[in-house]
């Protein structure tokens, strides 16, 4: 009973997820940004030789910022008008008046918007993975890794080729053509590069598999899919302008969520926890705190922390208006989604290995938040009027 149940929902939800990801991979602003990007990528290869000593974490730097924003860029575009677009122009009542609830609707637009954003960040991470590997030209002398040009740009000049004979013969979307022949070959060529060196000597495929800036990408793509959901879920609302500016807010707000929120909570708690000091309500506890390094070292310190002895709220001298701004800056810092704790760039640049008990729990973060700000979509959308 249950299976028949489900089926026709799962294959309500697959058929819309289709459509949406065919839809939005043709759209001509996907291309444009796209191609924008892997040229960005491939100059960050030349702009970042001209730092002191720190040519390759610039390079990674460059890199990850490009295929985060891009995707932030694209997904904000995007998934503005995949559900807006179609309440717009009344073609979501359409599918609406069949046998299709409106919780299916909204989750099948966000599978198929989801899933066009995260080819192309795959598409602009292969780009950047192979750019990674054939490493900054400091000088002449430093030779140019012949496998990443070689099989780079025959991915590249294959997909494109392959894209114009089916837009020539067959009438297929040039764009979506681009992306789905190109994104798998380029995947082809960052394999085959990992088997060589610049001279196209035979070197062991791990040897130069980078897995912790992998497990970067991994964050990366986890801040597109919210991102995706938030524009899902605002554009069951508000039109495709307004969705555009509070998903382009969000984003902005989600970056600097520990400066604007993190930062005051800090501030207050500190000066409660200095209240708390001078009238002896704490005591002292030692935390070990452990830094695992990319060479393999292990650098352990412990220190001594306050620990207060009763909730802070509590602590006498605190006063009302203490409470109430440290109320709503954490209000404030738990529903803004916090992109700063999906970027992972920073521990790659300082040589830090990134535990995978923090890729983890970021994950769940960020499946959790998209569960809910999808939630809060759905329970908007059965209220608005579309007829």
């Amino acid at each position: 009973m249950a299976g028949t149940i489900t089926s026709p929902m799962f294959q309500q939800i697959f058929a819309i997820a289709r459509n949406t990801f065919f839809e939005s991979i043709r759209q001509p602003i996907m291309l444009v940004i796209l191609v924008a990007a892997i040229v960005m990528i491939i100059l960050s290869n030349p702009l970042s030789a001209f730092t002191m000593d720190e040519n390759q974490r610039m390079l990674i730097d460059i890199g990850l910022a490009t295929v985060f924003l891009a995707g932030a860029v694209l997904a904000s575009f995007i998934a503005t008008n995949v559900l807006g677009r179609e309440i717009e122009n009344r073609t979501a009542l359409t599918v609406i008046s069949k046998p299709v609830n409106r919780p299916i609707f909204v989750l099948g637009k966000f599978f198929g918007v989801t899933t066009a954003m995260l080819i192309v960040a795959l598409c602009m991470t292969f780009t950047f993975m192979l750019v990674e590997l054939h490493t900054v030209i400091e000088t002449v002398r430093d030779p140019i890794h012949l496998p990443v040009v070689f099989f780079g740009v025959g991915a590249l000049l294959i997909g494109i080729g392959a894209a114009v004979w089916c837009n020539y013969f067959y009438g297929t979307v040039f764009a979506s053509s681009v992306i789905c022949f190109v994104t798998p070959l380029l995947f082809l060529a960052y394999l085959l590069a990992l088997n060589f060196g610049p001279d196209f000597d035979s070197r062991p495929f791990l040897q130069n598999f980078k897995d912790q800036i992998w497990l970067a990408v991994v964050g990366i793509m986890v801040a597109i899919v919210v991102l995706c959901a938030i524009a899902v879920a605002v554009s069951t609302r508000l039109g495709q302008l307004m969705t555009l500016v509070v998903t382009v807010g969000l984003f902005v707000l989600g970056l600097l969520s520990d400066w604007i929120f993190g930062r005051n909570i800090a501030k207050i708690e500190s000066n409660w926890m200095t209240l708390a000091r001078n009238q002896g309500l704490t005591t002292q506890e030692e935390v070990t705190k452990t830094m695992i390094w990319t060479t393999g070292e292990i650098e352990e310190s412990t220190k001594l922390i306050d620990v207060p002895t009763i909730p802070l709220m509590n602590v006498p001298g605190v006063t009302g208006g203490e409470i109430t701004e440290w109320t709503f800056s954490w209000i404030g810092y738990s529903v803004m989604p916090n992109f700063q704790v999906l970027w992972l760039s920073d521990a790659l640049t300082q040589n830090l290995v990134i535990p995978g008990s923090y890729l983890l729990e970021t994950i769940i973060y960020g499946g959790l938040y998209s569960i809910a700000i999808l939630g809060i979509g759905i329970f908007l959308f059965q209220r608005r009027e579309i007829g």
